[in-house]
This record gives structure tokens, C-alpha cells and sequence, in this order.
């Protein structure tokens, strides 16, 4: 019998390979092959390649020859040069009509000229609309006509184990589609962003698919390929797209502002860890704890209080930390925000609205001599809850001032001025008013340092 079978197999593969018009079987058991070409033929045409040209000054480095006059006059020119710094990446066309194409922010950062590249071939210089670096998504905008606009999908409705195709430019090899299943949601935490809230997937994404499209196999977007793990420097199956539920919200404001108007509640936060929540006394063990209110805060005003455990933001579980970050840093100023919280092991609902982060949020004149070019602010509600016990962020530093000269650098966090500990700016200009000598503890990066400035 089993050698029966053998026979008609051979036989069939001789007759295959012997007839002229020989073609794969069209479908097995009176069944279709399943093939994704279908839908990628509705949504390929929707994303298209970004080329980025940059000019940047290289300096050369100092020569004690050029610190006599006489040479210098000669040569003066030839300390710096110019240079063409080139980038790839991806884009989505979500609005076929006014030419409207979602990337990431870091894909465009910088650039002087921005190609656009159509899967027909066609090309045209495209113009930023609008940047949010801490979510990394950028709206930018060409003039051509016949777009195809891709459908947008709901990421809120992704669950892990389902079907995902990346499309995008990897390596500059143009139109590359690739293959996984989502396989995890709700990554943060991971320090590539601001405001994190990725969708994981297995599907192969590499440098230059940044910007291009996660779909679903109803060919609707999902999410916007943004990140890689990649030790090795290639793809090893662990990638990070923005959902596009986020990206929407973000591309609403930079479409009606051109920036994101982004407030804040004035509060410290962190995980409700099964420690905590027992020592709270409180069943649920999961959710997000109010640490601090700050003093006239929005927060302040419309009652809440540290030791709250939010568990809903605007009807949107909240597990973590991160989650009451990002529903909080994705509302525009003014936006109402209703919580769902536990306190005292009963629920409560807080209404209020998000406060605009400028208002008295940054100083930088007349502190001291020492930090002239320098601006600060307190500290944003993901930077309280990843540690941070308390002080003040250097917001900026003008390149050449005395701040800079004295080693104060943008994002540096000032936890001490003079040995007094900082807690707020209030603090801060308490600890450095009318001081010679300043000494200054800095948390910069993972790492920490004193400055002495005098």
C-alpha cells in the first residue's frame, strides 16, 4: 500500500515537471491557498519611503599650529567643514486629499530637504506640518495627486496572538513586507519615548521601517512602526509600533496647532504594587497611587489626595504608573478628566481639567549669575514616578552662557543646591538666592554628579 502511494506521487511531480504549462495548484480540497497579497494590494500604495538630507558643520580638531595669528588668517576656513548627513524611513498616507502622511518625529528630526518616495515611483519634497518628539510622531504633507489613503484601524481592539504585517523601507530596500502576531500590548517603561504605550510584535522590523505601517489583515492600520530591540544590530523579534489610536490623538493637535498642547495634573505617581495594596488595605493590585499633590495644582483643587489609587481615567483602565502618564500627557490643555479611584477602600470619581504646563512651571531669570542661560521646571509626572524623589529639571541651556560654561546641561534633574535638598522650585530659588558659590547635585542620565560653580 505505502508503495502504492509513492508511485502516484512521483507520478503526479513527472507530470508537473514535464508539462509546458505546468502552475501550482490554485487551491487544495476544492479550497483557496490563503495569501495576504489581496489586502496588501489595497494598502500598499498607502505607504511610502522617506529619504532625509541634513547639513551638518563637522569641526576638525583644535591644532596649536592655528594659535598663531599669522596662520590663522590663512586657514580659518578650513576649521569646519560642511557635510550632507543622509537618513531613510517610512511614512503612511492617511489623508489622500491634502497629501497628509504620518512618520515618526525622529524619522524627519533635523532635516533640510524631506523625499517622499511613492510605491509607483514617483517622488516629491514634502513639508513638516508638525513634530511631538516625546510620543516620536510627525505629520508631514506633499503636493501630489492620485494618494491612496490607507484605512485607520482601532488598536484598542488588538489582542495578543492576533495577525499583524509590517510595511516599510528597511535598509533602503524600498517596499518590504514582513510578517508576525502581536505580541504584547501596553509595553512602557522601555526609556525610547516620552509618553510609551507600544504594541510588541514579531514581525520583522529593521532600521528604515521606522514611520511605516503595522497593519491588521483587514489591511487597516494599527499602529506606526517606531522601535527595535536589536543587540546584535538587526531584527531579533522583539519590535514596538505606536498605536494608532495614540498617533491620531497626537496627529489631531499637530493638524490643529502644530505642536502638541500638552498639560499636566500636579501629581507624583508610581505602581500599585500587591505591597502596597495590602498595606493600603486595598483588594485590587493593580492601578496607579497618588505619592504627592503639588500646592496649587489642578490636582489640589479638585481634592485628590496622596495615597488615592486611580484605577480609570476617562473610562480607561489604568494599570500602572504609566497608563495615568500617558492619558493625562495625551488630553489637551483645558480637557476634562474624569478618575475612578480607591480611597479608604471605597470608589470615588474626581472630575477636573488638565492644567497648562507653562504656567508657572518654568523659571530661568535673575536666579543667579552663575546660571544666567539656563530655565528650569518641576519635574513632569513620568520623571516622579520612575524614582525621582524630588527637584527640579533643567528645561534649557543656551549654548555660551555661564550656565553652560559651568557644565549645567538640558534634563539635568537638581536634587540639591548648597547641601538643601530640592523639592520644588520654590526650594530651589530659596537654596541658590544671593549665593557665591553654588554646589549643585545633578542626576544626569542613570548616573550623578556634584557642579561647583563660583
Amino acid at each position: 500500500m505505502k508503495l502504492g502511494v509513492v508511485k502516484l506521487v512521483f507520478a503526479v511531480l513527472l507530470m508537473f515537471s514535464s508539462a509546458s504549462n505546468a502552475a501550482l495548484p490554485a487551491a487544495v480540497d476544492g479550497q483557496p491557498l490563503p495569501s495576504l497579497a489581496p489586502m496588501l494590494e489595497n494598502v500598499r500604495d498607502a505607504v511610502v519611503n522617506i529619504a532625509t538630507e541634513a547639513e551638518i558643520t563637522v569641526r576638525r580638531r583644535r591644532d596649536p599650529f592655528f594659535d598663531d595669528p599669522f596662520f590663522r588668517r590663512f586657514f580659518e576656513q578650513g576649521r569646519s567643514q560642511k557635510r550632507k548627513r543622509q537618513g531613510l524611513g517610512s511614512g503612511v498616507v492617511f489623508d489622500a486629499d491634502q497629501g497628509l502622511i504620518l512618520t515618526n518625529a525622529h524619522v524627519i528630526q533635523g532635516a533640510d530637504k524631506i523625499t517622499v518616495n511613492l510605491k509607483d515611483g514617483r517622488e516629491a519634497q514634502a513639508e513638516v506640518i508638525g513634530t511631538d518628539k516625546d510620543s516620536d510622531v510627525a505629520v508631514i504633507q506633499v503636493k501630489l495627486n492620485g494618494l491612496r489613503a490607507i484605512p485607520l484601524g482601532n488598536s484598542d481592539h488588538l489582542r495578543v496572538g492576533d495577525f499583524v504585517v509590517a510595511i516599510g523601507n528597511p535598509f533602503g530596500l524600498r517596499q518590504t513586507v514582513t510578517s508576525g502576531i502581536v505580541s504584547a500590548l501596553g509595553r512602557s517603561g522601555l526609556g525610547i519615548e516620552n509618553y510609551e504605550d507600544f504594541i510588541q510584535t514579531d514581525a520583522s522590523i529593521n532600521p528604515g521601517n521606522s514611520g511605516g505601517a503595522l497593519v491588521n489583515l483587514r489591511g487597516e492600520l494599527v499602529g506606526i512602526n517606531t522601535a527595535i530591540v536589536a543587540p546584535s544590530g538587526g531584527n531579533v523579534g522583539i519590535g514596538f509600533s505606536i498605536p494608532i489610536n495614540m498617533a491620531i490623538q497626537i496627529k489631531n493637535q499637530l493638524l490643529e496647532f502644530g505642536e502638541v498642547q500638552r498639560g499636566r495634573l500636579g501629581v507624583r505617581i508610581q505602581d500599585l504594587t500587591a505591597d502596597l495594596a495590602e498595606a493600603f488595605e486595598i483588594e485590587q493590585a493593580r492601578g496607579a497611587i497618588i505619592t504627592k499633590v503639588e500646592k496649587g495644582s489642578m490636582a489640589e483643587s479638585a481634592g485628590i489626595e496622596a495615597g488615592d489609587v486611580v484605577v480609570k481615567a476617562n473610562n480607561r483602565s489604568i494599570t500602572k504608573g504609566a497608563d495615568l502618564h500617558n492619558a493625562i500627557g495625551l488630553l489637551r490643555v483645558g480637557d476634562t478628566l474624569q478618575l475612578e479611584i480607591l480611597r479608604g477602600g471605597e470608589r470615588q470619581l474626581i472630575s477636573t481639567t488638565v492644567g497648562d504646563l507653562s504656567v508657572d512651571s518654568t523659571i530661568g531669570e535673575n536666579l543667579n549669575p552663575r546660571l544666567e542661560g539656563a530655565s528650569f521646571s518641576e519635574l513632569d509626572d513620568q520623571q516622579l514616578s520612575q524614582g525621582v524623589e524630588g527637584g527640579v529639571l533643567v528645561a534649557t541651556v543656551d549654548q555660551g552662557s555661564p550656565a553652560w560654561y559651568n557644565g549645567v546641561r538640558p534634563n539635568d534633574i537638581i536634587v540639591s543646591a548648597n547641601r538643601k535638598a530640592v523639592s520644588d522650585l520654590n526650594s530651589f530659588r530659596l537654596a541658590i538666592a544671593r549665593q557665591d558659590v553654588l554646589l549643585l547635585n545633578i542626576v544626569r542620565g542613570n548616573g550623578a554628579l556634584f557642579l561647583l560653580l563660583q
